[in-house]
């Protein structure tokens, strides 16, 4: 628990590098709820378990009925938008609890169903299907993965506005009475300010305002009186394209790049539009910053924990895959327009800028933490038995059960943002649930069981220097020692 904490506070962490006061911010708290939780995982949880005792794990009738209830309840609130049916449900389930006092079949416990033998169990049967067939399964979901970050290629930051609101809202028809009746650019205009001796002299400011209008992608510029200290004058001009389109975005760099200095003004380029394209810029050139950091020092503590090379290399690699497959999808979605009128987008338009970022901080975190829950389970099985098919099997078959109810109550709540009306949350909330469902079932079930099958007892190779040097770390606490079956089984 504590080593996948660290995990997720060291994604966490790289938002540092992006040079953003608000991601910092959001880093600092995100990193407080992680050794929150670690915390009480490790103090608060093991004395409630030692409260309960073996109660944890019995459910009554009357338990079950009164979440359902509620469930239902909540569930209808949402697609409803009715917070009566939510109250309905939390009524009915105290009442049906209230009942099951004075009923007594209503507190009788849920039968636990009997322990199957493992190899009787779908996971244990699953590994070993995947085994049979290491590289059909490998050179398959990996195909998958790549078709769906193949539309990343195309990928473009931005910033949404009312033109992405589904037709039927009042914002989304004021703006197309606005484009319609003025100009597509009418919804963006840009703010261009003028200092020197130009914004004093009336004629000179207007020279500088005739070339703007004469210049391609301009609809129409026009000058604003002068401060009253005539040390400033404001130019509103108008593109001939919507704020979302790319040519408004190379028409400001034209206008910073061409235009204004070769009229040698002193003049500045602004306006939401404006800055919309120089936020998304700055994102995208700290980006590679954030990955190198994060990826780096993930894979020298997974190096650390399971003495090997190739598996902390795979592991990053297969994340990069989760992580770029549901980048793809956004942008098949958001930006191209796929389907987005079943998730009540009205438009496409470029992916938001902070997305991209905010995604991979927390998604690379969450699927490090599935990594090395089911890694160290692997490992801990290789080290007992020096049988690295076996590992791989028995490590998925005790894990699978808890990585995939923690992946499917993470899709939930993170598709949960999909219900909402506003586009930012519909995308960034699709986009964890993506990456989730993608990292839990494609890359954990299929992808990690082929290729630790492929490279056998390679997984734990590492170089005598390299041991030498790296410090230990044990993930459960203890340090298994290899016997000497196991280490003549493994040639090391």
């Amino acid at each position: 628990m504590i080593f996948a904490g660290i995990t997720v506070i060291i994604s966490l962490l790289g938002l540092f590098v992006m040079g953003l006061a608000f991601a910092r911010g959001l880093a600092v708290g995100a990193v407080i709820g992680v050794l929150v939780m670690m915390l009480a995982s490790v103090t608060l949880l093991p004395s409630l378990l030692a409260m309960v005792k073996h109660k944890i794990g019995v459910t009554t009738w009357s338990a079950i009925a009164s979440l359902g209830l509620f469930i239902l309840g909540a569930l209808i609130a949402v697609i409803t938008e009715t917070l009566v049916f939510l109250l309905i449900g939390v009524g009915a389930a105290v009442i049906t609890t209230a009942v099951s006092f004075f009923i007594k079949p209503m507190r009788r416990h849920l039968p636990h169903r009997a322990q199957k033998a493992k190899e009787l169990t779908f996971w244990y049967r699953w590994s070993r299907f995947i085994q049979r067939r290491p590289w059909t399964a490998a050179l398959g979901a990996s195909a998958v993965l790549l078709i769906l970050s193949s539309p990343l290629i195309s990928l473009r930051l931005g910033f949404g506005d009312n033109g992405n609101a589904p037709e039927s809202t009042t914002v989304r028809r004021a703006y197309d009475m606005l484009a319609q009746g003025f100009g597509p650019g009418f919804n963006g205009p840009l703010f261009i300010t003028v200092q020197g001796e130009t914004a004093k002299s009336p004629e000179a400011l207007q020279g500088f305002v005739d070339t703007l209008n004469n210049t391609d992608g301009i609809a129409y510029a026009q000058g604003m009186p002068a401060s009253q200290d005539g040390s400033l004058s404001l130019v509103m001009a108008y593109p001939t394209t919507s704020p979302q389109d790319i040519k408004t975005e190379e028409l400001i760099h034209e206008l910073r790049s061409t235009v204004i200095p070769q009229t040698g003004v002193d003049a500045k380029v602004g306006g939401f539009t404006a800055a919309g394209v120089d936020f998304a810029e700055s994102i995208g050139s700290r980006m590679p910053y954030l990955f190198i950091g994060v990826l780096s020092l993930s894979f020298l503590l997974l190096m650390a924990v399971f003495r090997s090379l190739l598996v902390p290399l795979k592991a990053v690699i297969m994340n990069l895959l989760s992580i770029g497959a549901a980048y793809g999808v956004i942008v098949a979605i958001f930006q191209w327009g796929w389907g987005m009128n079943l998730i009540g987008v009205g438009k496409a338009g470029p992916i938001e800028s902070w997305a991209p970022m905010m995604l991979f901080a927390i998604v690379f975190g969450l699927s490090m933490d599935y990594e090395v829950f089911l890694l160290s389970r692997v490992k801990e099985e290789y080290d007992r038995t020096g049988d690295n098919a076996s590992a791989v099997a028995d490590g998925l078959t005790a894990t699978a059960r808890v990585i995939t109810a923690a992946a499917l109550i993470m899709v939930c709540v993170f598709a949960a943002f999909v219900l909402g009306h506003d586009r930012q949350l519909k995308l960034f909330g699709l986009g964890l649930a993506l990456a989730v469902f993608i990292d839990a079932t494609l890359v954990r079930m299929v992808l990690v069981p082929a290729t630790m099958e492929l490279l056998g007892d390679r997984n734990w190779w590492l170089p005598a220097w390299i041991n030498r040097v790296l410090p230990k770390i044990d993930v459960e606490g203890h340090h298994v020692v290899h016997s000497e079956e196991a280490t003549s089984k493994s040639g090391v």
